[in-house]
Order: C-alpha cells, then structure tokens, then sequence
C-alpha cells in the first residue's frame, strides 16, 4: 500500500530531492520520549510481526529514555531487522503526511490498525501510549486495512466519494463509474504538491525575509532622507514666498504711502488756492458793492471801465471742481503676485464660498437655449423653436442668454462653469436690473454698464464691460471657468480651476446684488456643483 521512496522520486524524475522535513523519521510522534531507538525497536517489532515462518528470538528490552519495555530482534536476524528498519524509515516519510490529508486511517477507513504484540517476558500487547501515538502520527494507519465488504486491501482511491477502497468496488462495487486512482498514484500527486507548496512557501520565506532585512532597512534610512529633504523643501518654498511677499509688502506700502502723501500735496495746494480765490472774491465783491452803495451816479457813469475790470477779475477765478487728482488711485496697490496668493488663497483654503444651490432661473432663459432638467446646463439650439414660450418679463427674447438663480451681495463667493468643448460663450455677472427685451446693446452681456463677462469667441478670450473690450492671455484652453466674488473688496476674478491661473481681475464698486450671467451659441456650458477642496 504505501509508496517507496524510490517509487516516488521514479515516477518524477525532474522533481528535485523532498525537503529533509518530509524525508526526516518523524520519532517525536513514534514515542512519548522521542527516542531513535523507540523508533527502531517498534518498527522491527511491527514489520517482523507479519514475517512468515519468522525464527528469530525477540528479546525484551526497555529504553534508555522512556523506560518503556520494548522488543528488538536478536542478533541473529540482523539482516532481517536492517530490512524491516529500513522498511519503516521508508513508511516513516511517505504515511504521516498522506494520513494527516485524509484524516488517518480510523478516519477513512472506519477501523483502527490491530495491536502490536511484542515479544518478551511479561508482555503481550503494545503499550498503550505508543499504539496512540502510532495511530495519531499516521505511521502505521492503514497498513492492514482491508474492505471491509471485500475483505481486499484498500489500494485505490474514489475521488468521487473522497474515500479508500479497494479494487472490487472500482470495478463491481459501489464505486463502479466513479473517478478513481491507484492509491500510490494519488499519494505521489499528493506528496508532489506538497513539495511544491513546500517550496513556495520557502521561497516566499525568502523573499520576505529579503524584503524585512534589505527593503524595510533601506525604506527606513530613504525615509529619513526624504523627511528631511522635504522639510527643507517645504522651508525654502515657504521662506522665499515670505520674502517675496513682504517684498512685495513694502513696495506697495510705499506705493501707497507716495499716493497718499501726493494726494495730500494736492489737497494743501487746492486748499490753499481756493481760500486765497476766496479772499480775493470777497474783496472784489465788497469792493463792487461798496461803489455800489457810495458812488454817486455821475462817477459811477464815468467808472465803467474799473468797474468792468474788477468783475472779470472776479470771473476769473473760476468754479471749484472735484479730479481724480484728489483721488487715491486704487492702482497703487495693483500687485499680480498679491492677487495671485489671495486668490489661490481663497480657492484652496479651508473656509467654503461655493453654493451648491446656484441653478439656471428658467424664467430667464432666452428661446434660443435649451435648460436642462436639473436646471444647470445650458444648451445653444441651432433651430429656433417653432412654438415661442410664454412671454415673461425676466426672459432674454433675443439674445442667448441666462441668469443664475442667486444673488450676491454681500461675502465670499466662488462658480465654477463647465465650458466643455463650446467655441462661443460668455460667463460673468450683471445686476438684476439689465434690460432683458429686444436686441440692442443694453439686452447684450458685456455692452452695457450693468454686465461684466469674460468672452470666447472665434478662438480669442476677452474681457466686456460697457462695450469695452480688454483681450486676454490665455496659455491653455481652459475646460472649466471659476469666478470668484468677493464683496467686501469690491473684487471680481475670472480664473482658470485646474491650475488657478488668474485669467483676469476688476475691481469695480457694485452698487447692487449681483446675479451670474452666462450666455452661449456653440454646444452647451454647465454649472458644476460646489465641491469641498
């Protein structure tokens, strides 16, 4: 029944030799004391035990470790013992693993190995520890085993029913039909893929063995490394954009100081100017009312051409009128790199200025475009319409336009419009107040005093307000368009998501809420919802 060595490294004869775990004599699971000659002794007891006509003399003997009293054959029989050790050395490799796989014989076949006797003084049966252990270790399981309808040794294997049996129920007996397999076939495929599973999972020992002693080691030391180089990293890209922030800073704190001052000067001198033309009115004035009042007719008659010259001294000082002069220039404190940070500041901080509410108002949607049904995409319809919608006061009748659903007039707030592949567009912002009927410029985004947008058309960007065209520069086409509005500063910015490129700023003073206006001829444009950064 069991499988030789020689049988099994035969059958494969490009497998490499069996780990020495499978080929070492399992002695620990032979004996309760683990004993080599435990080992030796049972094994020639159990195979001489079946030898035919066997007239060698057992003597009895115990072992050096366990005490337990054990056989061994005599001297005499040397030859016949050195076989049946190597016999049970050869069993010892193939059987421990075969029963652990199928649960040992009791298991599979229903019945237990018969007790060893051995021979000797005061003995008769084997003793109990080892019958268990033998029994438990798989080394003797199956040995004797026989059908138990057929009474022939089980040397066939039923994959069908997972069982042993014997070679009459595979040809008349139950298992007639079924997948079966020589027993010795079964436990070489077996031993074989354990062997490779064995090998596997060394080499997977290996490996991670190599991956703790050489990777981790070096992932902790480039660790180190990159911790402290991206530290200072992030300190350079830090340091030199606080130096030139506060750079920056002083210049336009200067700027702002020369501004102030130069409008001070303006002031004094107006000032100045004003109250010595006041003076020099007065005195002119009193000084006419005074001949008015004293001079008699007669002089008075010959006095025209005095009279004549105070009164265009007088006109000559001319009305006061307010300048810019007197003004604070706001360009004073214009600084790309300071819209640049405040903007990339404000986008990609941790406070939220989107709304997740700002939807298309249907109401104002001109018959040229067509309202998708969450209400965020705009779409150009190349055919007008036959049947005209309804009219309502809000509606664009002649231009493609919309308005968004929310005004503004007060904090923080940012859009974002999805242009898409659309060749022609307009996005920005205009009060609610903007003429809605007709064609003129007054109804057109951009043309009027009451709309700021940022313009595609024709491959160009630009930017309108009250018909004023300013051309931008844009390095790449954008996909998306981001307004950003910020109330307070009177500041509305056009930039571009992906990068936050800043595609143009205006600081205009708004004089009331403001509504997104969008207008479109080519394709469709689409309001993104607001997403957390």
């Amino acid at each position: 029944m069991a499988l030789s060595q020689e049988r099994w490294t035969s059958r494969n004869p490009a497998k490499r030799q069996a780990p020495s775990f499978l080929l070492r004599p399992p002695v620990s699971v032979s004996l309760p004391c683990s004993a080599l000659t435990c080992y030796t002794c049972v094994t020639a007891q159990r195979r001489g035990r079946d030898s035919a006509g066997s007239a060698s003399v057992h003597l009895s003997r115990s072992c050096a470790m366990s005490e337990e009293l054990l056989t061994r054959r005599s001297p005499g029989a040397a030859e016949d013992a050195l076989d049946a050790e190597n016999r049970g050395r050869e069993m010892d490799c193939e059987q421990p693993i075969f029963s652990a796989l199928s649960g040992g014989a009791k298991a599979v076949g229903g019945t237990e190995p018969p007790a060893s006797s051995h021979g000797g003084a005061g003995s008769g049966v084997a003793s109990p520890a080892a019958t268990a252990s033998d029994s438990e270790s798989g080394i003797f399981s199956g040995e004797c085993e026989l059908c138990v309808e057929h009474e022939s040794e089980l040397d066939w294997f039923c994959g069908t029913e997972q069982k042993l049996i014997c070679s009459h129920c595979a040809i008349v007996g139950p298992c007639h039909g079924h997948a079966v397999t020589p027993l010795a076939t079964r436990v070489a495929s077996i031993r074989n893929q354990l062997v490779d599973v064995c090998e596997k999972m060394q080499l997977q020992a290996l490996r991670i063995e190599r991956f703790i002693d050489q990777t981790l080691t070096a992932k902790e030391q480039n660790l180190l490394t990159s911790a402290s180089r991206t530290r200072e990293q992030v300190l350079a890209q830090v340091g030199a954009a606080r130096e030139a922030l506060e750079e920056e800073e002083q210049r336009l704190l200067e700027e702002v100081q020369q501004e102030e001052e130069r409008v001070e000067q303006c002031l004094l001198t107006q000032r100045a100017h004003w109250r010595q033309a006041l003076a020099n009115l007065s005195q002119t004035r009193s000084r006419l009312v005074h001949t008015l009042t004293h001079t008699p007719d007669a002089q008075l008659v010959t006095s025209v051409q005095e009279l004549a010259e105070r009164v265009e001294e007088a006109e000559g000082v001319g009305e006061p009128c307010d300048t810019d002069q007197l003004n604070l220039n706001p360009g004073c404190s214009e600084s790309k790199l300071l819209r640049g940070l405040w903007a990339s500041a404000v986008l990609l901080g941790p406070n939220d200025y989107g709304s997740s509410d700002l939807k298309f108002d249907e109401r104002t949607l001109s018959p040229l475009l067509s309202l998708s049904e969450d209400f965020c995409t705009l779409t150009f319809l190349r055919k007008k319409p036959r049947q005209s919608p309804r009219y309502d006061p809000a509606r664009f009748d002649c231009w493609p336009n919309a308005l968004g659903s929310l005004s503004v007039s007060s904090g923080t707030h940012s859009w974002m419009v999805d242009v898409g592949q659309s060749g022609a567009f307009k996005v920005g912002v205009c009060y609610a107040s903007v003429e809605r009927k007709g064609s003129g410029n007054d109804a057109r985004l951009g043309y009027n005093t009451n709309s700021w947008v940022l313009s595609h058309y024709d491959g160009e960007y630009s930017f309108f307000h009250a018909g004023k065209k300013v051309p931008l520069q844009v390095g790449r086409t954008p996909k998306r368009i981001g307004l950003l509005l910020d109330w307070p500063s009177q500041t509305l910015l056009f930039y571009e998501p992906e990068s936050c490129a800043v595609l143009h700023c205006v600081t205009q003073h708004f004089s009331a809420p403001l509504l997104l206006a969008c207008a479109v001829t080519d394709r469709s444009i689409t309001i993104l919802p607001y997403q957390i950064n």
